[in-house]
């Protein structure tokens, strides 16, 4: 079954299961203690039970949710955010390290470019 196929499946499911407001739930359930399947005594119970399953039910649509979206960027090959954060993290430290070298570097540049010009004025007026 395609990838995307599967993700519209969880949602549809879940959709049907998640969500219920305890006014609905109360509907419910007064309507099963009118057709006799729910005592009158256990009504509030059966209320908080279903709320409870669709708390629980939404959560683990959310996160099948979730578990295929990660899966699904991965066959991509698209960058999370955690991958974002840990290049940055590696691009900060080699920049730390890099920024003291690479002013030794153009400091020593500078100090034989200062050599080198004299040197060319000299050549250049002995010449002339």
């Amino acid at each position: 079954m395609p990838q995307n196929d599967r993700l519209k499946r969880y949602a549809d499911a879940g959709a049907s299961f998640t969500q219920i407001t305890r006014k609905r739930a109360e509907a419910i359930v007064k309507d099963l203690v009118k057709a006799g399947e729910v005592q009158r005594e256990q009504a509030q119970e059966r209320v908080d039970e279903l709320v409870e399953r669709s708390r629980k039910n939404t959560e683990a649509l959310v996160g099948m949710i979730r578990k295929e979206t990660a899966a699904q960027l991965g066959v991509l090959g698209i960058a999370t955010k955690q991958d974002i954060a840990r290049l940055e993290a590696k691009i900060a430290k080699l920049g730390s390290g890099s920024s003291a070298r690479s002013t030794a570097k153009s400091a020593g540049a500078k100090t034989a470019a200062a050599r080198k010009v004299p040197a060319k004025k000299a050549a250049a007026a002995k010449k002339a």
